[in-house]
């Protein structure tokens, strides 16, 4: 960030050296106010859409990968890892249970088991410790 705003002054520095030295002041007087502060406004907003443009540029993402060692040492099935993956998305027990194809009560059981190997007692904190260790996105 710092080289973007030194270099962001240096290009200022350098425009008013060079508007000093095409004597700014008689060209000033000579050009209409109207089309001296219209260039002005279009040069800010590329220098804004610029400098906006680098400070907020996202860099791509790499592909998820599982923490297959997170999930070995928690003892975490396969099946509890999908229960999981589908909790993090904001299901229901019952969703849960129709996307797997088995009961309500054998996704409380899924959950149960989840809650103890995660040492939490909630959705929303299995959610947080399981995104923290690299178990789920």
């Amino acid at each position: 960030m710092w080289r973007t705003v030194l270099l962001y002054g240096l290009g200022l520095a350098v425009a008013a050296v060079a508007l000093e030295q095409l004597k700014f002041r008689y060209a000033a007087s000579e050009v209409s106010t109207d089309l001296y502060v219209g260039l002005l406004a279009v040069g800010f907003t590329a220098l804004g859409l610029w400098v906006g443009h680098r400070l907020t540029a996202k860099k791509p993402a790499a592909p998820f990968a599982r923490n297959v060692a997170a999930v070995a040492s928690l003892g975490l099935t396969p099946r509890e890892c999908q229960v999981l993956d589908l909790l993090a998305s904001g299901s229901t027990n019952n969703e849960l249970a129709r996307a797997l194809g088995v009961s309500p009560n054998t996704v409380k059981t899924h959950l149960a088991s989840l809650f103890a190997k995660l040492d939490v007692d909630r959705r929303v904190k299995a959610i947080e410790k399981a995104r923290f260790l690299s178990i789920i996105e």
